[in-house]
């Protein structure tokens, strides 16, 4: 299941980066049915398969920060045998998935409430915290127009255009990225999630920067939602990722490069608010 989970979060089968990290702590809990030896034994194994995990996809804040606390939780409290120690871990894993859960329920409270007088928004990518939000919304009998992007070249906005589109009160439109900038007049906010904020700088699916800078440019106010444990330190040093040219171009490149970097760095200046489930912070 370990070896699963991480080709499944390489090849981006799953977008949401909190879904991503409640599917890699839960990936674990396939060690506690497994025999060792001593506890060493079990220890070197956990941090080893968390190890895998993390470097499945370095840019991902939730699934770093997420398999650390799981492997500490383990580590610190010095079990005494194998099964204390699996004990430990199905008790860390609980507590990760019940916070991961839990931020992103909240913080997606919030944004239904910041969202509530609007009725366009433009979304960019997948992300499951923006569809709760979106929801949440609804529930309470709000309804509205969105522009969703295809994000390419995985075309990530799809599963997003199909998801809204099964809500009543949801009118629904899919575009491509480049036509971003000739839909937001027609909004009254931007609304995307985030893989993490570091220092003054929001790291997000490649395309997030130009429509930050477009909806800036058009008075548009663009807000961020997600875990406040997605603003992180120097603990964490953001890695980019390059994925395979073939997911832009599937015949071969003959006589130029194809550059496919999967995340963009957008100012926080550009940002109206970011939304999180301890606060929303203005810029």
């Amino acid at each position: 299941m370990i070896d699963e989970t991480v080709e499944e979060i390489e090849e981006m089968q799953t977008h949401s980066s909190s879904t991503v990290a409640m599917k890699a702590a839960k990936a674990l809990r396939a060690l506690t049915d497994r025999e060792f030896p001593t506890v060493e034994e079990y220890l070197r194994t956990l941090e080893r398969n968390s190890n895998a995990l993390r470097r499945a996809n370095p840019s991902h804040a939730s699934l770093h920060t997420t398999q650390l606390e799981i492997v500490e939780a383990v580590t610190d409290a010095d079990p005494d045998d194998v099964a204390a120690a699996k004990r430990l871990t199905g008790e860390a894993i609980d507590a990760v998935v019940d916070e991961v859960e839990y931020a992103k329920d909240r913080a997606a409270a919030r944004a239904a409430d910041l969202i509530a007088d609007d009725d366009t928004l433009l979304t960019h990518d997948f992300s499951s915290t923006v569809l709760t939000a979106i929801d949440d919304a609804l529930e309470s009998g709000h309804s509205f127009e969105v522009y969703t992007t295809e994000s390419r070249p995985r075309f990530l906005g799809r599963k997003m255009a199909r998801k809204l589109a099964e809500r009543d009160g949801i009118d629904v439109t899919l575009i491509v990225d480049s036509a971003a900038g000739h839909y937001l007049p027609e909004c009254d906010r931007v609304l995307v999630g985030m893989d993490c904020i570091v220092a003054d700088t929001l790291y997000n699916r490649v395309g997030t920067y130009p429509i930050a800078t477009a909806a800036e440019d058009t008075g548009v106010p663009m807000t961020v939602v997600g875990a406040d444990a997605k603003f992180v330190d120097g603990a964490f040093a953001f890695e980019n990722e390059f994925r395979s040219p073939a997911e832009v171009l599937r015949e071969p490149a003959e006589g130029f490069d194809v550059a496919n970097p999967a995340y963009d760095a957008t100012p926080t200046s550009l940002l109206d608010s970011v939304v999180t489930d301890e606060e929303i912070r203005e810029y």
